[in-house]
């Protein structure tokens, strides 16, 4: 792959202009373009067919407290959080860094990394047309190239013997067996609408989530590929999915729920498999300037969130939870062991 073809997308992804492209296909006016370039809050959190807004001063306060934080030299395109480790993406370099942000080591890819993700002792790092297996170390096992020359792959999931990979310009998922084998593209039974790359995908238990960004939903899949169920709508009110194409990043916690991470207002919340609206665990103001999604991987009690060149851990606060939804949850999640201050 092209140099010019990495820097053209790492650039349409950092700037937005993916969104805005998007935005254009969906026939979207001038007037709202304006909106996402210079007042994304009222794009994003306008009122859409005739749902209760929420503007950017009735925001709900997050039930958690940034604890920690440190900053890479770099950008970050993707990181993973394995055995107390965190493994930073710049580029096509992944730094393996312990908790508290100092490098242990660090390896070398022959491509862009769009994401990584850990499955046991191995770790898989994705890039535009290939798939790369390493140790934990960083010691390569095995690649393979994408099964189609126009693939452009966003994000990746392993399930049992099974690994998923979202591909936004066939508006497909690709699904391989560990080795590298392929076995089927998944199809959306309503269609995949992807105008950016915000076409995130997790696993849980064996059962595949991913965003259908344009259609605001998460989608469930089996390994065989069947569709099971979807959840979501648009709207900028909790449990909703705002702007153009939300969610953008997904993953889940030890309890089974799954954690959405949406850009424009940017925001995480929780989900239960069944699609039920927990809380919104961080909002805007938790997680600071900007307009990008962040990742975010859960680990014990913590929060673990990335955006830009920041890596950022968050903890439960009793006091601000009572004043959020997530207060009143029922369900035993380690994450609300937290601070009491």
């Amino acid at each position: 792959m092209g140099e010019n073809k990495k820097l053209s997308r790492k650039d349409f992804f950092r700037v937005g202009g993916s969104t805005v492209a998007g935005l254009s296909i969906m026939g979207v006016a001038g007037n709202h373009l304006y909106k996402m370039l210079a007042k994304p809050e009222e794009l994003f959190y306008g009122d859409q067919k005739g749902q209760k807004t929420v503007s950017r001063a009735e925001a709900p306060t997050s039930p958690y407290r940034k604890v920690f934080a440190f900053k890479l030299d770099e950008p970050m395109t993707a990181f993973e959080v394995a055995d107390e480790r965190i493994y930073a993406a710049t580029e096509t370099t992944v730094r393996i860094l312990n908790r508290e942000g100092a490098e242990q080591g660090r390896f070398s890819t022959n491509d862009y990394i769009r994401d990584i993700v850990r499955h046991g002792d191995e770790l898989y790092v994705l890039h535009p047309a290939e798939i790369g297996v390493y140790t934990l170390a960083g010691e390569a096992i095995r690649s393979w190239e994408a099964c189609s020359p126009e693939s452009d792959y966003c994000s990746l999931a392993v399930a049992g013997e099974e690994v998923f990979v979202t591909d936004a310009s066939n508006k497909n998922i690709c699904q391989y067996n560990r080795e590298g084998a392929f076995r089927r593209f998944i199809n959306s039974p309503e269609g995949f609408i992807v105008p950016s790359y915000s076409f995130g995908i997790t696993s849980i238990d064996g059962m595949v989530y991913c965003s259908n960004p344009g259609r605001h939903t998460v989608e469930c899949y089996d390994q065989q590929g069947k569709f099971v169920s979807s959840f979501g709508k648009a709207g900028g009110a909790a449990g909703m999915f705002s702007g153009c194409c939300n969610p953008v990043h997904l993953t889940t916690t030890t309890t089974g729920d799954i954690l959405t991470s949406e850009k424009g207002v940017p925001r995480i919340s929780c989900y239960g498999r069944d699609g039920k609206f927990h809380a919104i665990l961080l909002d805007e103001h938790a997680l600071g300037v900007g307009h990008e999604a962040r990742e975010v991987r859960t680990e014990g009690n913590r929060l673990i969130v990335a955006g830009a060149n920041t890596v950022s851990v968050f903890q439960y606060e009793e006091k601000f939870a009572q004043q959020t939804a997530c207060g009143d949850c029922e369900v035993e999640c380690p994450l609300r062991r937290g601070i009491t201050i």
